[in-house]
């Protein structure tokens, strides 16, 4: 073969060697860029060449993408200007791709908006025959329910519930496919980390809101995920699902944001948008660098006369409210005002105010009493919730006024479990409230006699009679010698005897005591008290004593063994006191015959015991009553019942009262047991007779004892 044959041979060779090389080359160059290539850019804020708007969408001067302004029934589309090639060139699968992107949405009116705002793949950037309103100008009426094969996909951020596309709610996130019926959808929201709970987001509440999308080619998992705008992304997206993206997006599509007003409008926005295709996140977006929204627009001036007739009006209202607040302020004091001088600055820490007491009987309504002096009502203290017995008495004398307070708050401090506790006082407009421990079960006279209501309590037995008396004994020796002065109860009586919740005795209502030192005489008062049980000597001394009150309590002790009232008004007018039918009984030989039919069986002794004891303490003769430490050591069984006969106890003649008694009747107060009295004149016996007999006026239940 010649050498220059030999030589061409080889050249071609060389030659078809480098075109295998560069077709090689260009073949691996090929598929690299169908199978790897990575699409991508950034929006920290957009200008007129970043994004292809129709509609009435824009891009603002200071770098905003506003969708939609404050124009009703309209709707604006922001598509990036070339199509992406979303198909793999050698598969045809649709290729992964990631996108973050700061939205927000400001309504003209917090109660009346637009439709919402889409992230949306479409087939170009028109979307020709879309409408605005609730197809969010991505869709139709003809293809809006999935009819046909749109090409279009979309994650909606939607603002209005329309029940035809079967919305959970006005404030939530679905992914469309074809269709704006979601394929799966949200309330708007995120997960919070730092709390680990799920936090709302308001779409329309105008603050800017980030969101991420991320879709997987391979395990066609679509994720959307959203936070405010600054906060973390969380770690858990807020909608998740599986969407072949093949069957539903051409090959080159656009991708961008529409959105729509309907009767109501919003502006849209879009402040700044990062996108990548082909596999790993979009860059982050540069919160800082992103352009502000625009203020609140503010409204229309109005004219200068509507201002000032709005300002006048304003002004009127003001000045009406200002006046009823100030009369109600007024009104309240005067309700709740209260009378206080210098001279209580002493009893200051037994005062109570009338607002608590106001508020702790509910303005007074609950009575559980009344009687001459006043009306008891129930109550319970709003700070401390100790039940109370709230009483109002009635006091028009100034100076009395002062000594009385005086002496309530002496008595405030008197401690005996058969005393009923005086807690303290207030005064107003000419009114004492006297504030005491609550008695579950009322007064002993309402036991004795009844209230004349259809739930009276159950007749006592001789044992409860007999303790009470006792317990009512203890007090009473307390008041005469247990504490720092003498005190004179002055109205003892069954009505005066309250019951605690295990049926203890107590003495109570000290409005009428009297106090005087250890070791002096007392000094004379008005005659105050209740008819019944006022010793005789009052009507010529005028003094209260301990023996006035041993007096009272003799008959209050035959009122609870006889089941009687000492004093009783009848049209009888022979009919005998009660003084005068124990006498009776016992000069039969059968003192106990007296007592209350309704006791029962009991022990006859300590009844005995009762009954003659208590005409011993109602004896006409003050030096011959016993004292107070006297009746309880007998009650006791300490010392022995006197040898008494009943002749020595007995009035000679018929009972009348003196004319002394007359002239002080008058001034008794009303009680509901008294209501009238007949006196009978006297008859011829001496001076000094007759002023024993009085002693032998009738009683009325209770109100006989008084030591000497």
């Amino acid at each position: 073969m010649a050498p220059a044959v030999l030589v061409a041979i080889l050249r071609q060779r060389q030659r078809q060697r480098r075109w295998w090389l560069v077709g090689l080359i260009a073949f691996l160059l090929l598929l690299a860029r169908g199978g790897a290539a990575a699409d991508e850019f950034v929006f920290p804020g957009f200008s007129g060449d970043g994004v292809n708007t129709s509609g009435v969408a824009m891009v603002t001067s200071s770098g905003l993408l506003q969708l939609t302004n404050e124009t009703k029934e309209v709707f604006g589309h922001g598509f990036y200007p070339t199509p992406v090639p979303f198909r793999n060139a050698s598969t045809g699968v649709v290729v992964s791709f990631s996108t973050t992107f700061v939205f927000a949405i400001v309504p003209k009116y917090p109660d009346a908006h637009g439709h919402g705002v889409a992230f949306a793949l479409a087939p170009s950037v028109d979307v020709p025959g879309a409408v605005a309103g609730k197809n969010l100008g991505l869709f139709n009426p003809s293809d809006s329910t999935g009819q046909h094969r749109s090409e279009i996909v979309a994650v909606e951020f939607d603002t209005a519930r329309d029940d035809e596309f079967k919305d959970i709610d006005d404030n939530h996130v679905g992914v469309d496919v074809n269709s704006l019926r979601s394929n799966v959808s949200h309330s708007a929201g995120y997960h919070d980390a730092a709390t680990g709970t799920f936090a709302s987001l308001n779409l329309i509440g105008g603050d800017p809101l980030q969101v991420w999308i991320e879709y997987d080619g391979d395990s066609a998992r679509l994720e959307v995920t959203m936070s405010p705008a600054g906060v973390p992304r969380p770690a858990s997206p807020l909608v998740s699902c599986t969407v072949n993206l093949s069957s539903a997006v051409a090959g080159d599509t656009y991708v961008g944001f529409s959105a729509a007003n309907g009767a109501a409008a919003s502006s849209h926005y879009v402040l700044g948008w990062s996108f990548r295709l082909g596999g790993g996140r979009a860059q982050d977006l540069d919160l800082a660098k992103l352009p502000k929204l625009p203020s609140p627009s503010k409204p229309n001036k109005k004219p200068p006369l509507m201002i000032l007739l709005t300002l006048l009006l304003l002004f009127a209202v003001v000045l009406l409210l200002a006046a009823a607040a100030a009369a109600a302020l007024v009104a309240r004091h005067r309700r709740f005002a209260e009378e206080e001088e210098e001279w209580e600055i002493e009893y200051g820490p037994h005062r109570i105010s009338y607002k608590d007491l106001h508020g702790a009987t509910k303005g007074f309504r609950d009575v559980i009493g009344a009687g001459g002096f006043g009306s008891v009502y129930h109550g319970v203290l709003p700070r401390s919730g100790v039940e109370v017995a709230v009483k109002k008495v009635s006091h028009h004398s100034r100076q009395g006024l002062r000594e009385f307070v005086s002496e309530i708050a002496s008595m405030s401090r008197l401690r005996h479990r058969n005393l009923v506790q005086l807690l303290g006082y207030c005064r107003r407009r000419g009114e004492l409230v006297l504030v005491y421990d609550y008695m579950a079960n009322g007064s002993l006279d309402k036991h004795l006699f009844g209230g004349g209501s259809t739930s009276q309590p159950p007749a006592l037995r001789w044992e409860q009679r007999g303790k009470i008396v006792r317990d009512v004994a203890a007090g009473l020796l307390y008041l005469h010698e247990g504490w720092e002065q003498v005190v004179v109860h002055r109205d003892i009586k069954a009505s005066n005897v309250l019951l605690d919740a295990d049926m203890n005795g107590k003495l109570s209502d000290f409005g009428l005591a009297r106090l005087y030192d250890h070791g002096t005489n007392p000094q004379t008062t008005r005659i105050v008290g209740t008819l019944g049980y006022l010793a005789p000597e009052l009507s010529k001394t005028g003094k209260a004593t301990t023996s006035t009150d041993v007096f009272a309590f003799g008959a209050f002790l035959l009122e609870v063994g006889c089941g009687r009232r000492p004093m009783e008004f009848s049209v009888d007018a022979d009919s005998p006191g009660l003084v005068e039918l124990v006498l009776e009984h016992w000069k039969a030989g059968k003192i106990t015959a007296a007592r209350d039919p309704r006791i029962g069986e009991c022990n006859e002794d300590d009844l005995e015991l009762v009954l003659k004891l208590g005409l011993l303490c109602s004896h006409p003769d003050p030096r011959r009553r016993p004292s107070m430490r006297q009746v309880v050591q007998i009650l006791e069984g300490a010392a022995p019942v006197p040898e008494t006969l009943p002749e020595d106890l007995e009035c000679s003649g018929r009972l009348f009262y003196s004319e002394s008694f007359d002239e002080f009747v008058t001034e008794f107060p009303s009680t509901s047991e008294i209501t009238t009295a007949t006196t009978q004149p006297p008859s011829s016996h001496s001076t000094d007779e007759q002023q024993g007999l009085v002693g032998c006026v009738q009683l009325s239940s209770a109100d006989l004892l008084k030591p000497t």
